[in-house]
């Protein structure tokens, strides 16, 4: 009997008084529910289903971003070692080849464990949520010093922390130079392309001049009216672009009704906008809404450039005044038929959305170093200048004559298209949803134009296509023409 009561007290020492037992706490209980996709996957991967394991880590992955804050708080160190592994993980899928997956996937599951049974030390906390510019400089001075050393994980690892670090310290950098932004944007997904493809010498050229363009910003500390004015001009002209067209369009054909879903495209996209922005700042950290701005901005861009694809080529189709007046015919009471009314409203929602969620999350990164009176003023004078601009092409544009008004809505809609293209798809790989391998091609900001071939190689595919068709409907007008003119025989 004494022998029985020993062995139940011991067993209970060894549970509950082992320094190895598994803790309660907000963190562990988190990653206790996160840890399953991570023992999912890696039983796919062990029997050779990679595609199936990726797609089930990711679930892993979209939940750290949501539990991280609560591991952050708890052990700084588990947290380091945690992103660490995950960026194993990421590179290991990048490879594609089932042993390194594996590898990496055990690696990310026996530190899970080792934070859920207490081995690491609650004393040394991950204080910092939302970093300074100085702060990411360090960072890419710490990955350069990865990359150096040729240690390709660490480095990919580094990379990948800085550009989930990125939506903290955007704000402030795109206030001061938007071309420093720009360029901050392209040279982080070239660094993470160098770095998968050995090339170190180059990734190592391109964080030197990241850290030296960057390094002047760090050092401004407040911002004037002109800073919080160039924002919405800057950010919503594009945005301004493709209403303005719209609206011009419809006002053209006189059809009332799409005037109203293009509004109603707008005042939606700003709304959200806003409510986005609330969100993020009274309910998450910067850090934990981590690269989902990315896309957002992505997809936003991807799905708007097909609509406008689609809208420049209608627009040109219509630039024969016969064909638009036999298409008005075919209407029965508007010019414009139910469905393309609400694809304007969509496309409106597309373009403001995308740039709003762009424009109130710099607002953010600046509102603290900038006094309210200056941010107000700044805001208003931006908004101000967009508006003149909007009624000088309304007013233009609708008093333009039918063929070159179809001409012009349908190049400006195409540039948009091509540019919206390019920008979409980097974005996705700023959040790591496609790879980038870099390409001996300039960096063009204004038509978003970009040294990485998956981004560069759509966007030439469209201007090629462009081409094409102008090409044919010049084909098909000559041969009308010359139908119309040999007499029947």
């Amino acid at each position: 009997m004494f022998k029985q009561i020993s062995a139940v007290l011991l067993a209970l020492f060894l549970i509950v008084g082992s320094p190895t037992a598994m803790a309660s706490s907000p963190g562990v209980d988190s990653l206790l529910k996160a840890e399953p996709y991570v023992d999912q996957a890696l039983s796919e991967a062990q029997h050779g289903q990679l595609s199936k394991a990726q797609e089930i880590y990711k679930k892993f992955h979209d939940t750290w971003l949501q539990i991280e804050d609560s591991i952050k708080a708890e052990s700084g160190q588990a947290y380091s070692d945690i992103e660490s592994n995950m960026g194993q993980v990421d590179y290991a899928f990048m490879q594609n080849k089932q042993a390194s997956i594996v590898q990496a996937l055990q690696g990310l599951r026996d530190v899970n464990e080792k934070f859920i049974h207490g081995q690491y030390a609650t004393s040394e906390q991950f204080k910092k949520e939302n970093i300074t510019l100085s702060d990411f400089i360090d960072m890419l001075k710490d990955t350069k010093g990865k990359v150096q050393n040729h240690d390709q994980q660490a480095a990919l690892t580094g990379i990948a922390k800085a550009r989930q670090s990125w939506l903290s310290v955007e704000g402030v950098v795109v206030a001061q130079s938007a071309t420093v932004y720009n360029d901050s944007e392209r040279d982080m997904v070239t660094i993470n392309a160098m770095i998968a493809a050995g090339d170190y010498q180059g990734a190592t050229q391109v964080l030197d001049r990241m850290i030296q363009y960057l390094t002047p910003l760090a050092t401004k500390s407040g911002y004037t009216l002109w800073d919080a004015a160039m924002i919405p001009i800057r950010e919503g002209l594009e945005a301004l672009l493709v209403v303005a067209a719209l609206l011009a369009f419809v006002k053209k054909s006189r059809e009332g009704k799409g005037k109203g879903w293009i509004w109603l495209g707008v005042s939606s996209g700003l709304l959200l906008s806003i409510l986005l922005a609330v969100i993020v700042k009274f309910i998450f950290s910067s850090g934990a809404f981590g690269n989902n701005n990315s896309l957002i901005s992505g997809w936003t861009g991807v799905i708007a450039a097909v609509m406008l694809l689609y809208m420049s080529y209608w627009l040109h189709s219509q630039s024969n005044i016969s064909d638009w007046q036999s298409y008005i015919r075919t209407q029965s009471q508007s010019a414009l038929d139910t469905g393309r009314l609400v694809s304007l409203g969509i496309l409106s929602f597309l373009a403001v959305f995308r740039e709003g969620t762009e424009t109130v999350l710099f607002l953010i990164g600046m509102v603290n170093q900038i006094s309210l009176h200056n941010l107000i003023i700044g805001l208003l004078i931006g908004l101000g200048i967009l508006a003149i601009i909007a009624y000088l092409m309304l007013v233009v544009g609708v008093k333009l004559p039918l063929r070159p008004f179809f001409m012009v809505s349908s190049l400006i809609v195409f540039y948009l298209c091509v540019k919206f293209t390019g920008m979409g798809i980097h974005s996705l790989q700023l959040a790591g949803t496609l790879p980038s391998t870099t390409a001996p091609l300039p960096s063009i900001d204004w038509i978003a134009l970009y040294p990485s071939w998956q981004s560069a190689i759509p966007q030439i595919l469209l201007v090629l296509f462009a081409v094409l068709v102008v090409i044919w409907k010049k084909y098909a007008v000559k041969k009308n023409l010359q139908q119309k003119v040999t007499p029947n025989h």
